[in-house]
């Protein structure tokens, strides 16, 4: 006589004690975020944040965004390193919300994987929770999904969501830049977190190359550039913002410079920036090389070695550099805001990157 097995969610693929195992190993890290506002601890349906510290606030606004790391976590997965893509997560979507003049508060996570394997989720909190730490917010909670064949056993994908705040009377933005204002660059750490499916698709597909390969002009081999996690600014532009007159911010990701730049330049002026005030980092020139990329079509996919834009008044741009400078952040006068005349309004690049 046959005995019937009754299915189960294992059976199915999803393990829910790897899940619970998971979460006790990164609690550890998400300790290390918090924040005084924050009231319990990791493990309950929703977080909490004290909405009363915005009692000091005269008319506070709530400033939030979401996003996510790309196909860079492809690179992550061939590698095997698990660590590094939450610094990426958390910069996409903090160095967002500063750009309007917020502070930073809290930020969830959503972790989707084929399968749980513990220590990587671990891994990949741990990223997360040192990028909120560089940030300065805290991560008050996440999700971490088993999609058993939707994904691959070693496949996952990572999202967030942020939450900050900015006084009324202090957001940034397009009604506050003037002509003659100065366009200040801070140097990027990397491709950061946009460009990988051209990147992966010149490098790695028509190209062949070998993530473990070492490249003499990169000085590392070609994974460890491909995985330098995106330079979280938010703590930098808020310094800047103590210091400086700040006019406006643009983090620099999927549309390049120029695109980026255009978001946060108000009708009837333009922004014209010197790209002989910088070199890139020789890994642009190696995608654009391999590839045969022209220039522009990297200038609107990549970052070209500038990850976050300041706009300043003119007179005040010496004490922007030197608060950067203490601050080890490497930046210099890339341009200036002009009125729009015969460029029309926007951004653009002139000139050749210096060699």
């Amino acid at each position: 006589m046959s005995q019937n097995t009754g299915a189960s969610y294992a059976a199915a693929g999803v393990d829910i004690e790897a899940g619970d195992r998971a979460v006790e190993l990164m609690k550890e890290w998400v300790k290390k975020t918090r924040r005084p506002e924050v009231l319990g601890g990791l493990g309950g349906f929703a977080g909490l944040f004290d909405a009363s510290a915005l009692k000091n606030y005269e008319r506070p606004l709530l400033a939030s965004a979401t996003d996510g790391v790309g196909t860079k976590v492809d690179i992550a997965r061939q590698m095997g390193v698990y660590d590094s893509i939450g610094h990426d997560l958390v910069a996409m979507v903090m160095d967002d919300i500063v750009v309007c003049g917020a502070e930073p508060l809290f930020m969830t996570d959503y972790i989707c994987v084929g399968k749980v394997h513990p220590e990587r989720v671990a891994a990949i909190v741990k990223g997360i929770a040192e990028g909120c730490v560089l940030a300065g917010c805290a991560l008050v909670g996440g999700e971490t999904a088993e999609h058993p064949g939707l994904l691959g056993p070693d496949d996952f994908d990572v999202a967030g969501a942020g939450t900050g705040v900015v006084e009324a009377d202090r957001l940034l933005g397009p009604d506050r830049i003037r002509s003659g204002d100065a366009v200040i660059a801070m140097a990027a750490s990397g491709l950061h977190s946009n460009g990988y499916s051209l990147v992966r698709h010149v490098l790695l597909e028509r190209a062949g190359l070998a993530l473990d390969a070492r490249i003499d002009e990169l000085g590392r081999t070609l994974g460890e550039e491909l995985l330098e996690p995106t330079k979280i600014y938010s703590l930098d532009c808020l310094a800047l913002m103590r210091t400086t007159d700040v006019h406006a911010f643009s983090h620099v990701t999927g549309g390049g410079l120029a695109a980026n730049l255009a978001r946060v330049i108000p009708d009837g002026l333009h922004a014209t920036v010197d790209r002989s005030t910088w070199t890139p980092a020789p890994v642009f020139d190696l995608v654009g090389r391999t590839g045969s990329v022209e220039r522009l079509e990297l200038e609107k996919t990549l970052n070209m070695g500038v990850g976050m834009i300041a706009i300043v008044p003119e007179e005040s741009a010496d004490v922007a550099l030197a608060t950067l400078a203490d601050r080890g952040v490497d930046a210099w006068v890339a341009g200036e805001i002009t009125d729009r005349g015969e460029h029309g309004t926007g951004a653009a690049l002139v000139g050749d990157y210096a060699n």
